[in-house]
């Protein structure tokens, strides 16, 4: 198996960064979406967290990886199978353009079906993700009828499969992370407003920083297995991190005064819905987790509010300023530390 780059060994970046350890913290938070300019580490970032992350508990031998610890949830008789317990690593699997609607959902097993005569289901790219990452790069080019699928898996955390006289469904729930180049087009307002965060990543201006990325990469792609154990430390410790948060995440509280604030920030920027309120409150609670803080306090709500609500304003026409310079100025009015 080739190495993956170290999660530790990015070099910047740490909006992006930051963004997809609270997605790993908090699967809630509704996933990522990376937008900026090419060759800035988008996919290397969600692959290495992927190879971060501890190994999760499946039921063995299940194709949906379900949860040995939840209740059954797929179709296929774990039930039978919940004593035995194996490890996996967590999927990452890419959603490629081009991909057909029975690639996604999945279909009908044809090998099966010509041989045995009988109707099987082959899981699609969906199953494959449950419990890990839907990786799906230029997700803004991605055709409608799959942006549509999409959005219905997202919201109700399962696949509905109705095709060639098969009924079935099973479960798929993934950290969703989408990456593009906005010159290249919009993405659908309802797919956006399904990411929990959206952070911008740009090349590195800084002389030191551009130099250290070269480096670093230029070592990697020379020794990978040498590079990737000068960094087992710094991933472990970085790994413990992210265990730690999880567990004590439920813990973390969330005072009257943060909730007012979260509400007033969203007020003042006029976000849609309460979609806004929700997913700041999350990423926050994630973040004080993540940094063994006991509660959410403005800190958190302001290191947090770009990538939780810069994809949420609406166009103003007479505002030429963008939707991050508009989150930074609602935030130092009504967040002052």
């Amino acid at each position: 198996m080739s190495a993956v780059y170290p999660f530790a060994a990015i070099v910047g970046q740490e909006e992006m960064t930051q963004a997809l350890l609270l997605a790993a913290v908090d699967p809630r938070l509704g996933g990522v979406l990376v937008f900026g300019d090419r060759g800035t580490g988008k996919s290397t970032a969600v692959r290495a967290l992927a190879a971060l992350l501890p190994p999760m508990r499946i039921v063995a031998g299940c194709r949906y990886a379900c949860d040995p610890a939840a209740p059954p949830a797929c179709v296929e008789g774990c039930t039978a199978r919940r004593g035995k317990v194996a490890s996996v690593k967590v999927p990452v699997v890419d959603l490629p353009l081009g991909a057909t609607e029975d690639r996604l959902v999945g279909a009908l097993d044809l090998e099966r079906a010509l041989a045995h005569g009988t109707k099987a289901f082959e899981p699609g790219l969906l199953a494959r993700a449950h419990r890990g990452f839907l990786y799906i790069d230029e997700v803004n080019l991605l055709e409608d009828h799959l942006v549509d699928l999409l959005l219905d898996v997202a919201a109700s955390g399962e696949n509905v499969v109705e095709r060639e006289g098969l009924s079935l469904r099973h479960p798929a729930r993934f950290v969703l992370v989408g990456s593009g180049n906005p010159e290249e087009g919009e993405l659908r307002p309802q797919l956006l407003d399904r990411f929990g965060l959206a952070v911008e990543v740009r090349t590195p201006t800084d002389l030191s920083a551009r130099i250290e990325v070269v480096r670093r990469r230029d070592a990697f792609e020379r020794d990978p297995p040498g590079f990737v154990a000068s960094w087992a430390r710094a991933e472990g410790q970085l790994r413990r991190r992210i265990v730690a948060a999880r567990l004590r995440l439920a813990a973390v509280a969330v005072p009257e005064a943060a909730l007012t604030q979260a509400a007033r920030l969203c007020l003042a920027l006029g976000t849609d819905g309460l979609r806004g309120e929700l997913t700041l409150i999350r990423a926050a609670r994630a973040l004080a987790s993540l940094r063994g803080d006991a509660e959410v306090t403005s800190v958190h709500l302001r290191d947090v509010a770009a990538p939780a609500l810069r994809h949420r304003l609406r166009r103003n026409p007479l505002d030429e300023t963008g939707s991050t310079a508009r989150v930074e100025r609602a935030v130092e009015e009504w967040l002052a530390a």
